[in-house]
């Protein structure tokens, strides 16, 4: 509603005086304000801020008055009263110079402003105004009270004296009455009228003159409060009458509000208590009340002391109260808090220290409630800011605080939109996004310009969306309009302000006229015609007239159509092509805007209705809003064109909501047969009251059959009381409704904001909220500490918005209409926090009932459960909101939504694993290890088969912890990793889990019986000191369950992934799995499902090959070898400098057999962990996305993957080639599968060569098509002592392979030819074995010793991985034919690891 905005600023006073000011005072037009000192009287100008004239008692007449207590000023600002300590009333009057002008504003040479234009000076100058004591009355008794009515000024004195005075004829029309004579009763109706008789020292401390309500709100000295009301138009004490307040008896002062016919009085215990009259009895009747609460302000909530001044804003909208103990808070009109200063950033500095509230003496709103003069209490000792050499103008005692408030204060009819407009001084807070990407615009070419100016077009369908969420909510930030300065310069104040639907167009209303704002084109648009502009007043309240003014063309009358009004129009309202006006002769006029031929539109009179009969005052209505609402909704099921039909009028009388809906009972004309304007002519019923303090309604015209309860729904903010929303109650499947089933209901709920719009379909409410900012930091020095910066902070205000939703489903269920709920509830399940919204509905009924003190007759838990489990949220929504409720609320909710062990295993059913980890936290915590334990191992098996790494990860932690008996959450995952010197690789996940190998167990790398490679990453801490107790085995257990299951399954790529991801130990386990599971039966089978899972295509032959020279295998090997060289090792030939290895040119095969002599291994292997090779393969097509780790680490050092071939290698280049063979080779290259897969099989490769598992390895080099692979492993089994079994069950797999090759597969052909020879020496090894001994360990000297000499490199290099963090210099491709220190060793070991990240 209101918000500060910025700093306070403080006004500089430029006369000598050390008199501090007392009080402040602004006119009744808020044009100026007067400050009053001890013995003088100063008169300044509002805007800008400056002194005019100041009046200075001289000594004598200052003794003999005594010093000035109060001022009032005269209606039409011509007088100023002054009240002194001795009883003297000085009246002041205020005669201007004509034609004379202060502060006359200068403008640079060419300026565009209207300097030489008529009245200019009156508007953009301050006048020269004199003050002359006209008069002075003794009234012989201390004044306690002034106050100023139309014709009168009423004076309350000390000796129980109430005194009415004239303005004019002072002496003559002086009138006394005492208060002993007036009688008092607790309401007009009671004959037993008591009297003050007996209390002769009772007097009025504080009133104020209420014009609505035609009495006083008096306070007396006793603390008792009333109301004192004339019987008759004679002022006389026997036509006075009084009623009391019953239950105030510490009051300490009052304000009025005559739009809303409040009293409010504050009382001694820091509360203030509001009242109204109650019209049929008179007696006083109580509203609310505005007090901090312990909850928000525990630490001064009961120490504020008594309410020293409370003030209304102009508008009537909010009130601001101050406290003996000093402090600012704003309220709205019926209770919402807005701002306190007691709290936050306001009562503490930044470094936690607490500051001294702000303590006000007096304190008078500006002009149109945009600033708050504030005279701040602090005693003359402390304010002396002494004049220094530059003789700087004093600093008085007055602040002037900044308010930006929302346009719902001065024009309710913007409640019918869906963007939140706030306006300040000088410009305007939208909340709409950027307009260019809003809707485009519906067929708006007129538009009603009035108080509201409703930028909506009336002709655009009804069907019409509302904006985007992403729009209205896309961000905290405010759109900013800067107002046009030169309209600003002569219309200031800003009034009103009103945005369009779409909120591409605002308008604003100043003094006169006003002006248009695009935010399409960000341009204003201004009249051209100074003399059209002051033509016709402030464009509603004097002018008798409706215009419409057509938005695409210039502002000028000769654009508008003009319609005469018979009364002065007091608000305006739009909906559809209707315009309804209420007027000061309180009668309501509908107008129907239809297009004519010319440019403009034209204007109909449909139907008048007189309210005088309803309403006392026509100032008292608030708002005046056409709506679709009925009370009988089954209309509209009957004739669903009449739902957005103008049905009913609301209207706000003083925060009552009255209803005028149209009279169907007669006789119903079909549209088709007589007039359509014929159905607007239906009379209104009699008025009908819906609820009590309402501040603002909000309804939409749309419709969405989708949403109708929300979008026929009437929405009211009540101030302190929340909201309330009027909804529809609609049969199900269009049934009969139940004769006892009302047609609506009224639900009241609270919500956290303020509400200034809302989102009818999204459910949301939209508001703003002020926010702080400290920067009393910047200030540290001592003679800094009385800056405005460091004793107030900076105040912003911030877009918010919340959630209604699960409000009115409580409601309903609450009231037994779970139906109504359901269906409210299904329309809006397509609501991205619409899970949010059960959540919240569940946590705040669980909050509530379980730690209720008492018993709970009618508990609402179960029903919220049963009701939450309509929707396939529900166990969602459960876990979620029992993790964040404590622990002892959980028995409380389970026993009603049910057993989290039976829920655990719906979510295991419905495959929603991640609740069901949620609920295994629950299960931990209500239930015995042993069941936590067996839900786990469920859980864990579920995600291993479902490919769930993280999850695995958390089961495995989970599961520890359960065994080393940790009863709390899991232990989080370990974030160090430990370097690796093997470098594995992920399928997935852009982390690294690597192999790495730990020096005690390199030495003894094919020991079979060890773990040849220690995981890391998030569960290497598995294999730790504990890896023997019975937990770590047990995890073990159903890891290698799974890996069996994966092998025997053929499933290659899902156990490289387990393996990586999970930091399985899969070489040690392929060793003693290698003749039971890892033990191939099937070749061809294998061959063609790695083919498929790896998407890797069969061979070809192609046409031309018959006569190649590569049938017969002639250049295959150098070819292969050259190729392969310039794809790995040329590839990182740049990183190497950075690893201080050598740049040698490699001319060999990185993958050939082993080279490696004892001595090199066993250097390598005495250095403790060390890098190997990791060669990658590039891709030779740029169309292949797959990316391994960082690109750019292979592009920028790679000529290969930029596609040059020259530079890969001279002898390569040197090859002459026919085109028969680049047609070969183009096929070779063409028939390799992803590169990614060619990565995972390399690694396969390696870890398969690694375990032994040789059967495994010949298929992948079959894939592969790599001789030297083949070879390798042919070498080792004739250099080892290799189970006979082994032999001939590859013997076997290759002849099938063969047998396939030459049926189905004629492209494997030529490979198999190539290693024919090596297949018959296997042949003959198998026969020669002539008993199979049993599987020994293969000694590593043995294989190293009498293998081909490349298989330790080609073991090493075939860890595929690049780590997409390191550097791209520190490759560390160990080179095992040169000596490495240790420190070389361990830099690459840290270093240098390279992750393979496949996306």
């Amino acid at each position: 509603m209101y918000f500060l905005s910025g700093w306070p600023k403080r006004l500089l006073c430029p006369l000598e005086s050390l008199e501090q000011p007392l009080r402040i005072q602004t006119d009744p037009q808020r044009a100026f304000f007067a400050v009053l000192s001890p013995s003088q009287l100063s008169i300044w100008y509002c805007r800008p801020s400056v002194l005019i004239v100041s009046y200075k008692e001289l000594a004598k007449a200052a003794s003999q008055f005594g010093p000035y207590k109060e001022a009032e000023w005269r209606p039409d600002s011509t007088m100023i009263a002054v009240s002194t300590a001795n009883g003297y009333i000085l009246f002041f009057e205020i005669p201007s110079v004509r034609d004379k002008y202060l502060y006359e504003p200068v403008y640079p040479k060419g300026s565009p402003h209207l300097k030489g234009t008529l009245h200019y000076k009156e508007e953009q100058c301050a006048p020269s105004l004199n003050l002359e004591v006209k008069k002075v009355l003794d009234l012989q008794a201390s004044i306690t009270s002034l106050q100023s009515t139309l014709e009168d000024l009423l004076v309350a004195t000390a000796d129980g004296f109430l005194h009415l005075v004239h303005w004019d004829g002072m002496t003559n029309g002086r009138k006394a009455i005492n208060l002993c004579t007036v009688p008092f009763s607790v309401d007009l109706q009671s004959s037993r009228a008591g009297s003050f008789l007996g209390f002769e020292d009772v007097y009025i401390r504080d009133m104020e003159y209420c014009a609505t309500l035609d009495g006083f709100a008096v306070v007396f000295n006793d603390g008792r409060v009333g109301f004192i009301t004339p019987m008759s138009s004679r002022f006389t004490a026997e036509q006075l009458h009084g009623v009391w307040a019953q239950d105030v008896i510490d009051g300490t002062c009052v304000a009025v509000n005559n739009k809303y016919r409040l009293m409010a009085f504050g009382c001694a215990n820091g509360s203030v208590q509001v009242y109204t009259i109650d019209t049929t009895t008179g007696a006083m009747q109580f509203s609310h009340k505005l007090e901090l609460t312990p909850k928000q302000y525990p630490d001064i909530w009961n120490k504020t002391g008594p309410v020293k001044l409370i003030r209304w804003s102009p508008d009537s909208c909010v009130v601001m109260v101050t406290w003996e103990c000093g402090g600012l808070s704003l309220w709205s009109v019926f209770g919402a808090q807005l701002i306190c200063t007691l709290g936050g950033d306001f009562a503490y500095q930044s470094d936690g220290a607490k500051k001294d509230p702000l303590k006000i003496s007096s304190m008078t709103w500006g002009s149109e409630g945009y600033h708050l003069w504030v005279i701040d209490g602090i005693s003359p000792s402390n304010m002396k800011p002494e004049r220094d050499a530059s003789n700087e103008a004093r600093q008085f005692g007055i602040l002037q605080f900044h308010f930006i408030k929302s346009a719902l204060t001065v024009n309710p009819c913007m409640s019918n939109q869906e963007q939140v407009l706030l306006q300040g001084e000088d410009r305007l807070y939208l909340n709409c996004g950027d307009a260019t990407q809003a809707q485009s615009p519906r067929n708006t070419s007129a538009h009603s310009e009035h108080k509201p100016t409703r930028e909506r077009g009336p002709f655009s369908d009804g069907s019409l969306d509302s904006q985007g969420l992403s729009t209205l909510l896309g961000h905290r930030h405010w759109h900013v309009v800067q107002i046009h300065s030169t309209y600003l310069e002569s219309n200031w104040p800003i009034r009103f302000s009103a945005i369009d639907k779409l909120g591409q167009n605002v308008a604003v209303v100043g003094k006169f006229g006003f002006a248009h704002y695009s935010l399409l084109t960000k341009k204003w648009k201004l009249f051209g015609n100074i003399t059209q502009v002051r033509g016709y007043g402030t464009l509603f309240a004097y002018t008798g007239e409706l215009r419409i003014y057509l938005r695409t063309s210039n502002l000028d009358n000769a654009f508008a159509h003009i319609t005469k009004v018979q009364a002065d129009t007091l608000l305006l309202s739009v909906f559809r092509d209707i315009v309804i006006l209420f007027r000061a002769d309180c009668s309501i006029c509908l107008y129907s805007i239809e297009r004519s031929l010319n440019p403009t539109a034209s204007i109909q009179v449909l139907q008048e209705v007189s309210m005088s009969r309803y309403i006392p005052h026509p100032f008292l209505v608030v708002s005046v809003t056409l709506t679709s609402v009925r009370t009988e909704t089954g209309i509209t099921l009957k004739m669903p064109q009449q739902a957005c039909e103008a049905e009913s009028i609301m209207l706000n009388l003083a925060g009552q909501l009255i209803m005028l809906q149209r009279d169907r009972s007669g006789p119903q004309i079909r549209d088709k047969d007589n007039n359509p304007n014929q159905r607007k002519h239906l009379p209104f019923c009699a008025p009908v009251v819906l609820a009590q303090s309402v501040e603002n309604v909000w309804t939409t015209c749309r419709i969405n059959k989708q949403k109708r309860h929300l979008l026929e729904a009437l929405w009211l903010s009540c101030g302190g009381a929340g909201m309330k929303v009027w909804l529809p109650l609609f049969p199900r499947d269009h049934r009969k409704p139940h004769s006892f089933l009302s047609r609506r209901i009224m639900l009241p709920f609270h919500i956290n904001i303020y509400p200034l719009a809302v989102l009818f379909e999204d459910a949301l409410v939209l508001g703003a909220v002020n926010d702080t900012v400290l920067y009393d930091c910047l200030y540290t020095q001592t003679s800094a500490r009385e800056h405005l910066e460091v004793l107030f902070p900076f105040s912003i205000v911030e877009r918010t918005s919340q959630i209604y939703l699960h409000h009115i489903l409580r409601q309903l269920l609450v009231r037994n209409l779970g139906e109504q709920a359901l269906l409210l509830a299904h329309s809006c399940a397509t609501l991205p926090y619409f899970p949010h919204v059960l959540e919240l509905m569940l946590h705040e009924v669980l909050e509530e009932e379980a730690t209720s003190r008492e018993p709970i007759p009618d508990p609402l838990l179960p029903t919220v459960a049963k009701f939450i489990t309509e929707f396939p949220l529900f166990l969602q929504t459960v876990v979620h909101c029992a993790r964040k409720t404590e622990y002892a609320l959980w028995n409380y909710l389970f026993a009603a939504v049910g057993n989290p062990k039976d829920l655990f295993e719906e979510c295991l059913m419905a495959q929603d694993l991640d609740t069901a980890a949620s609920y295994l936290i629950i299960l931990q915590n209500m239930e015995v290890p042993a069941v936590s334990r067996q839900h786990a191992t469920l859980l864990f098996n579920t995600a291993l088969e479902q490919g769930k790494w993280d999850l695995c990860r958390h089961m495995i932690r989970f599961l520890k912890a359960i065994g080393s008996g940790e009863t709390e959450t899991p232990p989080a995952t370990p974030t160090t990793q430990e370097p690796s010197s093997s470098s594995g690789f992920e399928f997935f996940r852009h982390r690294s889990i690597s192999l790495s190998q730990s020096a005690e167990n390199l030495h003894s790398k094919f020991n079979l019986t060890k773990t040849l490679s220690m995981p890391s990453g998030p569960s290497g801490k598995r294999w730790s000191k504990d890896s023997d107790c019975a937990e770590n085995m047990y995890i073990d257990m159903m890891l290698w369950r799974h890996a069996r299951r994966l092998l025997e399954e053929i499933k290659l790529k899902d156990l490289g992934c387990f393996a990586a991801q999970l930091g399985f130990e899969l070489i040690g386990w392929l060793c003693k799995e290698r003749a039971r599971a890892a033990r191939v039966d099937d070749f061809v089978f294998a061959l063609k499902k790695l083919h498929k899972d790896f998407l890797w295509p069969f061979p070809v032959i192609p046409a031309s090959s018959i006569n190649s020279p590569f049938k017969n295998g002639k250049y295959k090997t150098a070819m292969g070898e050259h190729l392969l060289k310039s794809q790995s090792a040329d590839t990182f030939v740049n990183m190497d400098m950075d690893t201080g290895v050598s740049n040698t040119p490699r001319s060999r095969s990185w993958l050939g057999t082993i080279s490696s002599s004892q001595r090199e291994i066993d250097t390598v292997s005495s250095h403790g962990p060390h890098m190997q090779d990791a060669f990658l393969s590039p891709l030779l097509s740029k169309g292949d996305e797959c990316s391994i780790g960082s690109a750019t680490d292979l592009t920028e050092t790679s000529s290969m993957v930029d596609g040059d071939w020259t530079m890969v290698d001279e002898n390569f280049s040197s090859l002459s080639l026919t085109q028969s063979e680049l047609e070969h080779l183009s096929l070779e290259l063409a028939s390799k599968g992803p590169h990614k897969s060619q990565v995972q099989l390399r690694y396969l490769l390696h870890i398969f060569m690694e375990a032994g598992c040789l059967d495994w390895c010949i298929i992948i080099g079959l894939i592969l098509r790599e001789s030297s692979v083949i070879n390798q492993v042919f070498s080792i089994m004739q250099s080892s002592d290799i189970d006979g079994e082994i032999c001939q069950n590859i013997k076997t797999g290759l002849y099938a392979v063969d047998k396939w090759a030459s049926t189905d597969c004629p492209g494997y052909k030529p490979f198999l030819n190539i290693i024919k020879p090596q297949i018959q020496k296997l042949s003959e090894i198998a026969e020669e074995q002539v008993q199979p001994e049993a599987f020994q360990p293969v000694n590593p000297s043995k294989v190293t010793e009498q293998a081909n000499p490349r298989a330790e490199e080609s073991r090493t290099s075939s860890s595929h991985g690049t780590n997409p963090q390191s550097d791209a210099g520190n490759s560390g491709a160990s080179r095992h034919e040169e000596d490495k220190s240790k420190t070389e060793d361990e830099d690459s070991f840290q270093e240098g690891s390279y992750d393979c990240v496949v996306s």
